[in-house]
């Protein structure tokens, strides 16, 4: 493998990567536990530098009761045991960046968990207390104190409020808790919670990572008034997107800064108002901010074209690159999603039992592939979407461990479904996913995932695996400018997979390196669009086969094209033109 970068030698390598996410506890078991570890990752290292991505984004990996998925946190300077230890840790970060892949980790600001000292130090010191002034504990409302202290609602169902109970044994104060109870919310007015989280980022970049990803970033500061929510749409919203959260985030990116080559800040944030969510995006804070408006989008072409346009003009006047996410653990998978009558994503409407068409879901999720790793930015990568896993919806109840699903007694499926442990190889569970003779993955796997194996997918140049391949192969080789230097993402330079043979063609140098996009005339349903100068990704949505532009050279589709070589429905194509 030719020479690889380090974190100083590519300033700009978040500005057009391909970032994998991963679930430790459903990648892949070294042990035999059942549970995803990161020796497990460490194993499977070779897979992800063959995929091609520059970066590995991280869900939660701290010590955790795992009330809700390891985003309850007890610990920020170490590693769950069950994951592997502190030590494991540093040799994952060392090993991915000597295959040119960066670590992202996971940063929790909102809350922490209940097990945590701080929280453990408050409930002991009682009402009052100077330890409990880094939560929101308030006295309740009504005559005994029996009512919340207002009508916020946990993100999970229910009020957003826990009562304590004394030492006594009488009910006590209540604390805030916008997700899960296990879960208190800090108070970002307190110098310490500040002070903490600087530390914790120092503490991870100086063992190498690349970036933090900040959950829930745009939930952190909280009205000190608690004021209830209200119908009105002028009123400041008392617990999301506060302008006091900037100054939080222009201090992390101070930190951020203060190391060798670019050490990123990757926001959630969850906002309607484009403007809104591009002023986390300012020079002096956040580098890139998840793209939600894209990932619930339906697939409808003038929707689609809308959320490219909506997100690249947010983008544009602050200069900060858009990012495009398909899948995540918190949503329902791609290629279930998409074989749905409605094929957008919104929580609310979450459900059982809802009618899905796999063979058309898949067929779209492989066009979506092709158009979101054409699109100007980032691209991140869900674990299993490269090999068009389903959303499993057939876990037995007792089974599912999402307190989304456990808080609303049942009525919404919650997050399980999407975080099924990878199959690997074999015919039967647990797939590779743990050695053999090993414990049951934690969550079971379906029985037809042996079709769906990363093992038979590789040496299958039809299969889903292979199209992701030689996407972000391709891709990246088209990052490269005309004289020879680093492409824009940095990462391998060897990943397997199509794409062109040898150099790419003239006039395709570096034609994915910027963040222009030019859209092509074309019918309605057709999404067609010109990236540099001779390069066009064309996606056809409509029900009849559609005309391709003029062109030199196909580079790749996402399904065969039709006998008089129109472009099928559901299917797309890159394009020399």
């Amino acid at each position: 493998m030719a020479d690889t970068p380090q974190p100083e030698a590519d300033e700009n390598w978040w500005r057009g990567a391909v970032i994998y996410q991963v679930y430790p506890r459903s990648f892949a078991d070294s042990n035999g536990d059942g549970t995803g570890d990161l020796a497990g990752v460490r194993a499977r290292l070779p897979y992800l530098a063959e995929l091609g991505v520059n970066a590995l984004w991280f869900n939660p990996w701290y010590p955790s009761p795992m009330a809700d998925g390891g985003y309850d946190v007890a610990d920020y300077r170490d590693v769950e045991p069950v994951f592997g230890t502190l030590a494991e840790a540093e040799k994952l970060i060392s090993e991915a960046l000597a295959l040119g892949i960066r670590t992202i980790i996971d940063i929790v600001p909102n809350h922490i968990s209940a097990a945590h000292p701080w929280f453990r130090e408050a409930l002991a010191a009682g009402p009052g207390s100077p330890a409990r002034e880094r939560f929101w504990f308030r006295p309740g409302r009504g005559e005994h104190g029996e009512l919340p202290p207002n009508n916020w609602p946990s993100q999970f169902g229910g009020p957003a409020w826990t009562r304590t109970t004394d030492p006594d044994g009488t009910p006590g104060d209540w604390f805030l808790n916008l997700f899960d109870s296990e879960q208190p919310d800090l108070n970002w007015n307190h110098p310490e919670v500040r002070a903490e989280h600087e530390d914790i980022l120092r503490f991870w970049f100086d063992r190498g990572a690349g970036g933090v990803r900040i959950d829930s970033a745009a939930m952190v500061w909280k009205d000190p008034l608690l004021p209830d929510l209200t119908d009105d749409p002028a009123a400041p919203h008392p617990y999301i997107d506060r302008d006091e959260l900037h100054d939080i985030y222009r201090g992390w990116r101070r930190i951020a800064d203060s190391y060798p080559g670019a050490r990123i800040l990757v926001g959630e944030v969850w906002l309607p108002d484009a403007e809104r969510f591009a002023r986390y995006l300012r020079p002096d804070e956040m580098h890139t901010a998840f793209n939600f408006d894209f990932l619930a989008c339906p697939w409808e072409p003038a929707r689609l074209r809308t959320s490219i346009d909506t997100t690249l003009a947010a983008h544009a006047p602050v200069s900060a690159p858009a990012t495009w996410v398909l899948c995540n653990h918190d949503v329902t998978r791609t290629v279930t999603r998409y074989g749905r009558a409605d094929t957008g994503f919104d929580f609310a409407t979450k459900a059982f039992g809802v009618p899905t068409d796999l063979e058309l879901g898949t067929r779209r999720a492989r066009a979506a592939a092709l158009l979101t790793l054409a699109l100007p930015g980032t691209v991140y990568l869900y674990q299993g979407e490269e090999l068009g896993l389903p959303e499993v919806e057939d876990i037995p109840t007792d089974k599912l461990q999402d307190p989304m699903y456990l808080r609303s007694l049942g009525t919404n499926p919650g997050r399980d479904g999407c975080r099924v442990p990878l199959p690997w190889s074999g015919d039967v569970p647990p797939f590779g996913f743990s050695p053999a003779g090993a414990a049951e993955p934690w969550l079971p796997q379906p029985a037809d995932w042996a079709a769906r194996t990363a093992e038979l997918q590789a040496a299958d140049p039809a299969s889903m695996l292979s199209l992701y391949r030689a996407a972000v192969r391709l891709r990246r080789e088209l990052q490269r400018s005309p004289a020879g230097g680093a492409e824009l993402g940095g990462g391998p330079s060897d990943g397997a997979g199509g794409g062109l043979d040898g150099e790419p063609a003239d006039g395709l140098h570096g034609a994915l390196s910027d963040g222009r996009l030019e859209w092509l005339g074309s019918a309605p349903e057709v999404l067609a669009f010109r990236r540099g100068g001779h390069f066009a990704c064309v996606v056809n949505l409509g029900a009849e086969p559609a005309e391709l532009p003029p062109h030199t050279e196909i580079l790749l589709t996402s399904g065969p094209l039709a006998e008089d070589g129109r472009l099928p429905q559901d299917t797309a194509v890159w394009l020399h033109v």
